[in-house]
């Protein structure tokens, strides 16, 4: 009877060492302190990261690789979505900033350089601020072509460029529009459409845009381009666009002339349309936005019937033709 005791209590010991082996040396344990086997960077606007968060992440929390990770999954690039056909935002306080297809808003990043390009931004930086890649990335009427190009990442991954910036999206932004990485950390801000800082020139009722064909152009507090009509007249005052002609081409609103971005207040004035209503003038010249303009830089109005022509900076009718 003693003998069988021994027996089994030999037996539960022997089995109760070998459960504890398997369980500390198996390779899915995930314990305290443990590192996974493969990161988990997610797309932008899934991702959970603070990188990017003042005083969070290792190299400040901005652009600094954490925990060794290079970027990759399994020795493989990780794949971003594409950016496709880029777009012009109008974002409040800080004008047009390129979005991609999607409509989210795009960065650059202080640390990076663009003379030549080069990213800075990897690892945990680069789950916070996921690279956008070069491939089949087009442009809109608002951005010169010229102004796209790539850089190769460290991966092998050709990451779009603007202006020579490397683009990043922004992981907490969640909507079309959402601009919550302007600024974070004093080192990323949303781009401009010809790679600059988005904001860094002053916007405001009236400003000017740098409209790859045209030049520069008056846009409105929309970032719409502003256009005269040839059958009006500046004096004697006469307007040529009535009736019909409003459905398409609207009259600008008023500009206050504190309130300009790089425009002389003295070429902006305002007057009286014959229905009473007020409409802005740039040089007293009645100025209008066209319905078929979809988004800042575009110009779909330009010499429409011979008739219609975007404002120049200095308050000239710009007769270019794209």
């Amino acid at each position: 009877m003693t003998l069988t005791r021994r027996r089994a209590g030999l037996a539960a010991t022997a089995l109760a060492a070998l459960a504890l082996t398997a369980g500390c040396g198996s390779s899915t344990n995930q314990g305290a302190g443990s590192t996974p086997s493969s990161d988990t960077i997610q797309p932008a606007g899934q991702g959970t990261s603070d990188y990017g968060s003042s005083g969070s992440g290792s190299g400040g929390g901005y652009g600094g690789q954490a925990g060794g990770d290079d970027g990759t999954t399994g020795g493989k690039a990780k794949q971003w979505p594409a950016a496709g056909t880029l777009a012009l935002h109008e974002a409040p306080d800080l004008g047009p900033v390129v979005t991609d297809a999607k409509g989210m808003t795009l960065y650059r990043f202080d640390k990076d350089t663009a003379k030549p390009p080069m990213s800075n931004c990897s690892g945990a930086c680069a789950t916070a601020w996921p690279p956008v890649p070069a491939d089949g990335a087009d442009v809109p009427a608002g951005i010169a072509k010229s102004a796209l190009g790539s850089v190769t990442r460290a991966d092998g991954t050709k990451q779009l460029t603007i202006g020579g910036w490397p683009a990043y999206r922004y992981a907490k932004d969640t909507k079309p529009g959402d601009t919550k990485g302007q600024g974070v950390g004093g080192t990323w801000n949303a781009l401009a459409a010809d790679g600059k800082k988005a904001g860094a020139q002053q916007t405001g009722d009236v400003s000017v845009f740098d409209q790859p064909t045209l030049g520069k152009i008056l846009v409105d507090g929309q970032g719409r381009t502003l256009y005269r009509f040839n059958k009006d007249s500046a004096w004697p005052m006469k307007f040529g666009c009535t009736g019909s002609c409003l459905d398409t081409w609207k009259p600008a609103k008023p500009a206050d002339r504190s309130k300009l971005g790089g425009i002389p207040p003295k070429l902006i004035s305002t007057v009286t349309r014959p229905d009473g209503t007020r409409q802005l003038a740039v040089k007293c010249w009645p100025v209008y936005w066209f319905t078929g303009d979809k988004q800042p830089g575009d110009i779909n109005g330009q010499g429409k019937m011979g008739l219609w022509f975007a404002v120049s900076q200095d308050g000239k009718k710009l007769t270019t033709t794209p």
